[in-house]
């Protein structure tokens, strides 16, 4: 049977699900595709025909590169096709983005024949995606006096292929539509559960909030056909909790615009708001995609005749409606004013934040990356013709704060800025494009990631990121059919490209499914590195971490950059002692409880928050520095004293060291050159030339928040509150509970002690506890299950030679076996003590959840509808986060524990603990650059 027959009852299948044909990315399929339209007898050629034009991937898929060469001899006359003439060749040349096409393009702009060269030469004007070596052609092209290449490079130099795309609208209607109330996660718009879908856009369209409101969608813009519709988070915040790409592409693929005729199902210029505007991690996507995010204010705080917020009972103050977005209702974007107004053209709240000079450039080019590659190929082209670069894009905002110090974000962007004033300062506000020095990959979001990489026709990581790493995590506790499929293909991929891999496709090495969080917090070893990652908890404790979408994960790869705003920061330090009873996990609730009780409204929400740990190793701090994702800050920053950073770096060199022992080196020996930055590093701590990162005594910070260790004397549980009266404040994670409050008896149907947030010390608390209530009760038993998953095989590996591993085993009813992986996901659990294979497992909700309707107490982060626990026919589920000694013990009570039971549960166990720096952590001395 040939490929494209397999191909045909591949539709066939697809068809009686309702959806079209797969978009092809097989250069195999293609070729047999062009035998059958170079067969003028062939009954498929008709058919073969739609799918080379209208259904074949670009960029450097297999695919396209075989369309490439097939467009090619079309356009020199060596085939003839009547359909493609070739002219019409060249047209869908331009639509390829780049890779063979531009190749291609190349090649007959450089040609002999002057004729074709010149029309090759002014499509070729008009591609972004070029990269050293197509440029390099071009230049040694031009100083061989070749008129073309001349001609391309004057063109580029004017960013023509910038300039003269349609300019945005001044005026875009749009009609609403409510997705939900309150917060609005991701998980809505691209279930976690549905993960290895994504990278197929149809398919995973149709999981995006449910087949009804896909209806209604539709419905309004059949009534509505020249507005669009704009997605909205009532009473909330839109795309909480991820980054996540997939989301944005569904919400595009039902409400946006098509990228280009010739590529189905790649959508881009999405309208999305909140009444708290877009999260800002998912605010990038929306940037990726050319969209439009809109901060609507259409709440507001209820003032009393003393000019203060009215509180309601709860404590929380009452809100008003400023204007109605009920579903239905007409707006416009008065793009030119900046403003949001009413069908009547009334205002009704400004968004200027929406239409920033750099994001009118996003709109205008159809994403952020375009503006990325069209900087770089303008500045290119005017240096080789050795002429200044017509001004076009707009300036970089460069804000300078005379006699003000800089904050630890400000010192990290000023170090790794590209392109900026020489020897200018920039303070939070400026808009930067800087190096990228660690970029993470995750698995689930990895296979687009890919297809970004192969749509911007990349081939190799930019020479200038540190390291990069391919992680397994995601879909690591089960191997079923579709991990079968997806992972080992990505693996190959991104191994190719130039990345430390979790799995070798080559399988040599032991696949390592290590939570890649773990890992980028170890590969990370300089405390002034940028990190992007796909993933919203890639939040580090060295460096500044960004959780970013699968397309800018894949631009920094590509190029080693990123551009964004150097965001305002907020100052967390502390005051007071840790209780011995009390776990980190419990100061890291505490802290966002006391922020919300100090300031009233989320002070984190969009900026950095700056914390002053000082005395945790990199591990422990973590637990803070992932949680801030929760928080809703763009990203965090740990601020450690000396000896506590130069002991952090130490500890990863030595896994780094394992990395390297268990065979994960590269060809590029990224993870030898990683030892060799940890050893510079720290030998400029200890000889005083750069100590560890610290901010100037007079920064200025947008707030500061003071938390007092003394008065967190019980364990915080940070609850969804599923059954609030007030549906926005469900599933948030402002709730924040003391245990108290459940009074002992709140059931509790599983417990989970995993996901990034745990370290080594959790795993130690989990055997420490066993071996207590066995020295007592001469026995464990469970009476509800509980899930344990090491965050990596390091940690385990350790256990086991400390003596604690054995007594998990002896508990256990379930241990992972790599050798026989699960291949099914468990849909019932026993009372008993499972102990998973590393990786994120019940946290990432698209492979094991408890059982529907479950109260799950759980180490994780994510409490957000649907994700670790679906509701049943008859309860809500919940999914409660505690640290892991209130979760072990509940599991073994049944029940939440009361604080009585709990610290007698908890003597001499070794949780961890915090003490505060003894004074405060400033730079003593002004960092030079």
């Amino acid at each position: 049977m040939s490929v494209y027959q397999d191909y045909l009852a591949e539709i066939k299948t697809r068809e009686a699900e309702g959806l079209a044909p797969k978009p092809i990315d097989d250069g195999k399929l293609i070729a047999e595709i062009i035998a059958l339209i170079t067969d003028a007898g062939s009954a498929h050629r008709a058919d073969a025909l739609k799918f080379l034009v209208y259904n074949t991937l670009p960029g450097t898929t297999s695919a396209a590169v075989v369309k490439a060469a097939f467009l090619k001899q079309v356009i020199l006359g060596e085939t003839i096709v009547p359909e493609i003439t070739p002219a019409f060749a060249l047209e869908l040349l331009s639509h390829m983005k780049g890779g063979p096409s531009v190749e291609v393009l190349l090649d007959i702009a450089l040609g002999d024949d002057a004729a074709i060269a010149a029309r090759a030469g002014e499509v070729l004007q008009t591609q972004v995606f070029l990269y050293d070596a197509d440029m390099f052609r071009l230049r040694d092209a031009f100083k061989a006096g070749n008129a073309v290449a001349k001609a391309v490079l004057e063109s580029y130099a004017k960013a023509e292929f910038f300039t003269k795309l349609p300019e945005v609208e001044d005026e875009i209607k749009v009609v609403t539509f409510i997705a939900g109330e309150g917060d609005i996660s991701t998980d809505l718009l691209s279930p976690g559960n549905q993960a290895h879908s994504r990278s197929d856009r149809e398919l995973h369209g149709q999981c995006m909030i449910t087949p009804e409101a896909q209806q209604q969608i539709v419905a309004l813009k059949a009534q509505h056909p020249d507005k669009r519709v704009m997605l909205i988070a009532e009473k909330g915040t839109m795309g909480v909790g991820s980054s996540r790409m997939s989301g944005v592409n569904n919400v595009a693929l039902w409400t946006g615009k098509q990228s280009s005729p010739y590529v189905p199902f790649v959508n881009f210029a999405p309208v999305v708001a909140g009444t708290n505007g877009i999260s800002p991690i998912f605010a990038t996507t929306v940037d990726v995609t050319g969209g439009i995010g809109v901060n609507l204010k259409n709440w507001v705080k209820k003032i009393g005749e003393d000019g203060k917020p009215i509180i309601n009972n709860d404590g929380n103050p009452v809100l008003e409606q400023a204007f109605s977005v009920e579903t239905g209702t007409v707006l416009k974007i008065d793009v030119k004013g900046k403003t949001l107004r009413d069908e009547n053209g009334n205002e009704l709240v400004d968004i200027a934040a929406a239409f920033t000079p750099q994001k009118m450039e996003f709109m205008k080019a159809g994403s952020s990356y375009a503006i990325v590659f069209g900087k770089k190929l303008q500045t290119f082209a005017a240096e080789t013709l050795g002429v200044e670069a017509t001004p076009v894009y707009a300036p970089n905002k460069e804000l300078t704060a005379e006699g003000q110090g800089l904050t630890a974000v400000e010192k990290i962007f000023n170090r790794n800025a590209v392109g900026v004033t020489p020897g200018k300062v920039l303070h939070a506000g400026s808009d930067v494009r800087v190096k990228v020095n660690i970029v993470g990959s995750q698995d689930t979001t990895g296979l687009m990631t890919a297809q970004e990489l192969e749509a911007m026709a990349a081939t190799v990581i930019s020479p200038i990121v540190d390291g990069a790493y391919q992680s397994g995590c995601h879909t690591a506790s089960v191997w079923d059919k579709k991990a079968q499929a997806n992972i080992p293909k990505l693996m190959s991929f991104m191994n190719n490209f130039g990345l430390i891999t979790a799995r070798d496709p080559k399988g040599v090495y032991h696949a390592m499914t290590d939570v890649i969080h773990k890992v980028l917090n170890d590969i990370t070893v300089d405390d002034w590195a940028i990190i992007i990652g796909g993933d919203s908890h890639t939040r580090m404790s060295k460096g500044v971490a960004f959780g970013a979408d699968s397309g800018t994960v894949a631009l920094a790869l590509a190029t080693g950059e990123a551009t964004m705003p150097i965001p305002q920061s907020v100052k967390v330090t502390f005051k007071g002692s840790m209780q011995p009873h009390m776990d980190f996990r419990d100061v890291v609730h505490g802290t966002q409880a006391q922020m919300l009780k100090q300031c009233g409204d989320n002070v984190f929400q969009g900026r950095i928050i700056e914390v002053h740990l000082g005395t945790l190793l990199a591990d422990q701090a973590f637990t803070f520095t992932d949680w801030t994702a929760e928080m809703k800050a763009k990203a965090s920053i740990c601020i450690s004293q000396d000896e506590t950073l130069i002991e952090s770096l130490e500890i990863a060199k030595s896994r780094i060291q394992i990395m390297i022992d268990k065979g994960m080196e590269n060809a590029a020996g990224t993870l030898r050159g990683l030892i060799a930055k940890a050893d510079a590093r720290i030998a400029e701590i200890r000889s005083g030339e750069k100590p560890a990162l610290a901010p100037d005594a007079n920064a200025n910070y947008y707030a500061e928040v003071v938390v007092d260790l003394d008065l967190i004397d019980e364990p915080m549980i940070a609850d969804p509150d599923v059954n609030n009266a007030d549906v926005s404040k469900r599933y948030t994670h402002d709730t924040i509970r003391p245990v108290s409050y459940y009074g002992g008896t709140k059931k509790v149907d599983l417990g989970f002690v995993g996901s990034c947030m745990v370290h080594k010390g959790d795993m130690k608390i989990v055997a420490q506890m066993l071996k207590n209530i066995e020295k007592t009760e001469g026995t464990v038993s469970f009476k509800a299950p509980l899930v344990v998953a090491a965050p990596t095989y390091n940690i385990i590996d350790e256990l086991k030679a400390e003596g604690d591993w054995e007594i998990l085993q002896k508990y256990s009813g379930f241990e992972f076996d790599d050798v026989k992986p699960k291949t099914s996901t468990r849909v019932e659990y026993e009372n008993i003590l499972y102990l998973e294979r590393p990786g994120c497992n019940l946290c990432m909700g698209n492979q094991e959840k408890a059982e529907k309707g479950d109260t799950v107490l759980a180490t994780s982060t994510r409490l957000f509808q649907g994700r670790v626990v679906e509701d049943s026919t008859e309860k809500k589920g919940e999914s409660l986060l505690a640290s892991t000694p209130v979760v072990v013990l509940s599991a073994i009570l049944g029940r939440t524990p009361s604080t009585e039971e709990y610290k007698a549960a908890v003597v001499g166990i070794d949780l961890t603990k915090f003490a505060p720096p003894k004074a405060p952590v400033i730079d003593p001395k002004s960092v030079q650059f």
